[in-house]
């Protein structure tokens, strides 16, 4: 993909960030949310490309804007699959907790896991332990094989979860085996990339986070080298039929980074409007603001940070 695009959808997913930074602490997650949606959207119109979104804020009669299937662009340049979240972390906007994100995936036409919004079992590592995890062993038997990687006892692996209550089993299975828990409140996409960051202090991400947040996190993951796996998992029937509708007969299957994001035509954009694992959030000063961004491409493995000022 042309480094010029990749660096285009930094402006994207900048506007997303400002705009809802301007609701931190507020209590109004679905405004925030909504700013984001709206910059986000009208900041693809002037990129050269034809987009179509693979996931994003769900399906049409969901969202307004940024749905699954809808087309962005201007319609000149290549065909590319996209995956968004313009607010990853809405409720820790709305009460001013930390690891909130406006985030990007794109691909080659046909590169990116085509999925409803629904739940996905998840496990994640760093490039060190790549090969050592499966989501069809055991949680003990995962940590065991990371800490043997990486070259470390049980008792220092530092596993990180969303805080849920359908976690507490999956978290005293942990906590038996000596290793430690990090529980963060929102963001598994921030948190599934955390293991394959230098100086992160995680070395594992488990448990059952949204699919669009595995396929954004597939592709940065990817880049650096670390190891993935979802599986989804449809809560009805109803969930079951929309994916055979979809074409995906087979909801048990194990998802590998392969899987959710074919081939090294990807790139990874995201923009932090809080302070978490992977970048720092908006900063304000008197007559302008600074934002904090990466943008990964896995056909060069770059990795590019960059702080841009913009004047308010």
């Amino acid at each position: 993909m042309d480094r010029n695009l990749a660096l285009e959808f930094v402006r994207v997913t900048e506007a997303g960030a400002i705009a809802a930074a301007e609701w931190i602490g507020r209590g109004e997650a679905k405004k925030a949310d909504g700013a984001a949606v709206d910059e986000m959207r009208d900041r693809f119109n002037y990129v050269d490309f034809k987009g179509e979104i693979v996931i994003g804020e769900g399906a049409k009669d969901e969202a307004p804007e940024l749905f699954i299937g809808e087309k962005l662009g201007t319609g000149d340049g290549p065909e590319i699959d996209v995956a968004v979240d313009p607010l990853e972390c809405t409720d820790s906007v709305a009460n001013g907790r930390p690891n909130a994100i406006s985030v990007i995936a794109t691909g080659a036409k046909g590169s990116l896991f085509h999925a409803p919004d629904m739940y996905m079992e998840k496990i994640a590592c760093g490039p060190e332990a790549k090969g050592s995890i499966s989501l069809l062993a055991a949680p003990a038997e995962n940590i065991q094989r990371v800490a043997t990687a990486l070259g470390k006892s049980v008792d220092e692996i530092v596993v990180m979860i969303l805080d849920r209550p359908r976690h507490e089993k999956l978290i005293q299975e942990i906590r038996v085996t000596g290793a430690r828990v990090r529980l963060i409140s929102d963001g598994d996409v921030a948190g599934a990339i955390a293991p394959s960051l230098p100086d992160s202090g995680i070395d594992l991400l488990m448990g059952i986070g949204a699919s669009a947040e595995a396929v954004l996190a597939s592709v940065a993951i990817k880049c650096l080298g670390g190891d993935f796996q979802a599986r989804l998992a449809p809560k009805n029937n109803e969930q079951i039929q929309i994916l055979k509708d979809m074409g995906i007969t087979d909801h048990t299957k194990i998802l590998t980074l392969e899987d959710l994001a074919k081939g090294d035509q990807l790139t990874f954009t995201a923009t932090g409007v809080i302070d978490g694992p992977l970048l720092n959030g908006v900063r304000y000063e008197r007559d302008y603001c600074v934002t904090h961004s990466v943008v990964m491409r896995v056909h060069s493995g770059t990795i590019r940070f960059l702080e841009t000022k913009h004047k308010l």
